[in-house]
Formats: structure tokens, C-alpha cells, sequence
């Protein structure tokens, strides 16, 4: 019977947390990443093998669910409909590694086998890079600060989830919400974007 109310009790509180995060409270969606993220990274961690993988997936089911809290049905539990959008991401993924020649190839240790290290650039290589650079740069600065600095950490700085929170004093949630949610801005920016 304990049992019973204890999972009534945290669906309830789940449906409440998820009308906040549906009304912009993006507290209440970082408390609910926080419940749930140990136990899908080691349902996804079990399925594909590979503890970066398996991180990356699951930050990607949070972002999906936060795209569509809207869509989200009060007649099944938050954890089910969260688990049930892991799944079919983790599908996807792994229906794209079997269909990818060179997946097959890489094993355990991708690294070598894929990257040609050539630091001979010539002229136009170098030009390529630097636009390259200096456009990403200029779409990341149209964020707001705060997403901006998250997203300069992860992937100008390549930090950790961790090592983000301990930097700027963060619960590892609201890191990982946030740089969802700095992503999800980004695709937007470059969607809308008429000189990409």
C-alpha cells in the first residue's frame, strides 16, 4: 500500500512540475531532469554499451520531451512517456549505427581509425576553417549570456557536464537544461538565418 501512494504521490508531483515547465519554469523541468536522469542514462547506458553514448542520448530525450512538454498526456505517468521517448531516440540511433559502414568499423575506440590528422593546411583550407569559426562564433553571440557561456564551456572549451557545474556553480540539471535549451535556440537562429 506504501508503495501505491508513493507512486501516486510522485506522479502528482510530476504533473505539477511539468505545468510549471509548460508555463516557462524552467526550474521545475531541471528538478525533473534531476530525478529521472540516473535512472534512463543507465536504461540507455544498457542498451548501447558506451557511457558517452548513452549520455549523449539521454540528454537528447531531455531535449526532445522539453520540446514537447505541450504534447504531453496527464492520462500516463511523466516517467513513462520520458522513457518511452528515450526508447525510440535509442532505436533511432542504433538503427543508424547498423545502416552506417563506417559505425561497423570503429568498435570500441573510434578515434584513429576515423580522424586523418593533417596539419599541413594549405591557403584555403586555413580560409574554409577560419570562416567557419568566425560564423559560428557570430551565431553563439546572439544568444542570451547565459546560454551563450554554457555553450562556449561545452563546445569551445569541451567541459564536461560536470565540470560546468562545478565552474559556474550550477546543479548538473539546470547545466544540462540549459545547454538543451542553448541548442534548441541555436537551431533556431540557423534555421531562420539567411546568410547560412
Amino acid at each position: 500500500m506504501v508503495n501505491e501512494n508513493s507512486s501516486k504521490d510522485s506522479v502528482s508531483r510530476d504533473l505539477l512540475l511539468v505545468e510549471r515547465a509548460v508555463q516557462g519554469d524552467q526550474k521545475a523541468f531541471a528538478v525533473l531532469m534531476s530525478l529521472y536522469e540516473d535512472s534512463l542514462y543507465h536504461m540507455l547506458l544498457k542498451k548501447v554499451g558506451d557511457p558517452v553514448i548513452a549520455e549523449d542520448l539521454t540528454i537528447e530525450a531531455f531535449s526532445k520531451a522539453f520540446q514537447n512538454l505541450a504534447r504531453f498526456s496527464p492520462d500516463f505517468a511523466f516517467s513513462t512517456w520520458l522513457f518511452k521517448i528515450a526508447t525510440n531516440n535509442c532505436i533511432d540511433y542504433l538503427r543508424k549505427q547498423k545502416n552506417d559502414p563506417c559505425s561497423r568499423e570503429k568498435g570500441q575506440n573510434p578515434g584513429p581509425q576515423t580522424e586523418i590528422v593533417d596539419h599541413a593546411f594549405g591557403p584555403e583550407e586555413n580560409f574554409i576553417r577560419e570562416q567557419r569559426q568566425r560564423l559560428l562564433r557570430e551565431i553563439v553571440d546572439k544568444l542570451n549570456p547565459r546560454y551563450r557561456k554554457l555553450i562556449m564551456l561545452r563546445y569551445f572549451e569541451e567541459l564536461s557536464y560536470e565540470e560546468i557545474s562545478v565552474r559556474l556553480k550550477l546543479p548538473l540539471g539546470t547545466v544540462k537544461a540549459g545547454i538543451f535549451r542553448a541548442k534548441d535556440l541555436l537551431y533556431l537562429i540557423l534555421r531562420n538565418s539567411k546568410d547560412i
